[in-house]
């Protein structure tokens, strides 16, 4: 009796199972096509009016999300170099490109400094 309840309740998840991907198989196909005929209908549009076809096109450009990192990191190396440089640095081209000098950098005592290249 035992074998024919797991069998059954096997048989039942697998169905459940199927009806699951056969949902969602159908709703991506439902929402390709209901794409498909918004470009259908925008490109008749576009033909009736007299207008070029333009293809759509992602409105995103990589190099502006390079470029706001960017600034976000030099606002917030700016505001650290003004309060917490300590006595005697100088600002030089290769301090201001790595963000300044480090906070604490003046109580380190075992190691020696060199010349950055």
């Amino acid at each position: 009796m035992n074998g024919f309840v797991a069998g059954v309740v096997s048989f039942l998840l697998r169905l459940v199972v199927i009806a699951m991907g056969l949902v969602m198989f159908a709703s991506l196909l439902v929402a390709a096509m209901l794409l498909a005929l918004v470009w259908v209908l925008r490109a008749g549009w576009a033909r009736l009016t007299g207008r070029p076809v333009t293809p759509w096109v992602m409105g995103v450009d990589p190099r502006t999300g390079f470029s706001t990192v960017f600034r976000s990191t030099q606002r917030w190396s700016a505001g650290r170099r003004g309060n917490s440089a300590p006595e005697g640095a100088s600002e030089d081209a290769a301090a201001s490109r790595r963000g300044g000098i480090l906070p604490g950098a003046a109580q380190v005592t075992d190691v020696e400094a060199r010349e950055v290249r």
